[in-house]
């Protein structure tokens, strides 16, 4: 997905306040330490954010996220994001936008986690009882998702490519070993809630505890597998164990997690998507992990 030529700033974000939301025209407004690739975050004031796509299909994920979050917090043990208001298209900002109130931590790709067991557990319970709520008339994976919680097939070919351009680089007959056995599989159950991007750029942390869950912009309903690639992103060792066993999910589901965790660590290896430096620095371990957590389990 590239980024659309346009000029999101602070200036941009303090006339569309100005125009639309005059009661907090007066409140500051400044750009956040670390924004996200899909939308551009501000601070206003003390006690809100405002986000604005990059991007036209990323504007498909801000009414989903005003209409479904405010339900689902209602189940979750975590804190998730409260919209408060939905912008519109104005000043030749071209695309819907909202404000939510902000929400304090420290993202877990940068803040000193306390004991990374802990926060499986606590992440397992999170994804546990998303998956619980009633996913009736919930939004079936498609653009608006990148098509989390959907079949894998859709990214058949990229994959494939990938490892056909990085054969001289990982082992790509396990890697095509991994990718087809995650194809063979199939969610069997009615859809249930997935995040869709379950990274530690979007867990929120504060005294080293998991404290919220944030940017549901790819939320779907569906096959929760793409929620899992945390497991080798984020975990390893006797946290990765524990993440697995909080989590009562078939070993169908682990393998199409491992699809989709040697998907985006093969894309972002191969240069054919927008990695953050994290993501970058990371993806020849993650193939080589997802690849060994394979074979343990033939």
């Amino acid at each position: 997905m590239k980024e659309e030529c346009v000029a999101i700033d602070a200036s941009l974000v303090r006339r569309l306040i100005a125009s639309q939301f005059p009661q907090w025209k007066e409140l500051s407004i400044e750009p956040v330490a670390t924004s996200g690739w899909d939308n551009r975050t501000f601070h206003l004031g003390k006690d809100m954010s405002v986000r604005l796509p990059s991007a036209a299909d990323y504007e498909l994920q801000v009414e989903k996220e005003h209409r479904w979050l405010p339900q689902l917090a209602l189940g979750l043990p975590l804190l998730i994001p409260v919209p408060l208001a939905m912008g519109k298209p104005e000043y030749d900002y071209p695309w819907k936008w909202s404000i939510y109130r902000w929400l304090d931590g420290e993202t877990a790709a940068s803040a000193k986690i306390g004991d990374l067991v802990e926060l499986a557990i606590d992440l397992g319970d999170f994804l546990t009882a998303l998956q619980k709520i009633d996913a009736t008339g919930g939004p079936p994976p498609g653009l608006h998702s990148f098509f989390r919680g959907g079949s894998l097939s859709v990214y058949d070919n990229e994959t494939r490519r990938s490892i056909a351009f990085l054969k001289d680089k990982i082992d790509a007959t396990m890697a095509t070993e991994v990718w087809e056995a995650a194809l063979s599989t199939s969610w069997k159950h009615l859809p249930v809630w997935v995040h869709g991007d379950i990274s530690a750029g979007n867990l929120l942390v504060q005294k080293g505890k998991l404290c919220a869950v944030i940017d549901f912009g790819q939320l779907a309903a569906g096959d929760p597998a793409c929620d899992l690639a945390i497991n080798w992103t984020l975990f390893h060792g006797r946290s990765r164990e524990t993440f697995q066993k909080a989590l009562p999910l078939d070993q169908g589901t682990w393998a199409r997690a491992r699809g989709w965790t040697l998907w985006k660590a093969l894309v972002v290896a191969a240069g054919l998507t927008n990695p953050n430096n994290s993501e970058s620095k990371q993806c020849w371990r993650i193939i080589e992990d997802v690849i060994a957590d394979h074979k343990k389990i033939k």
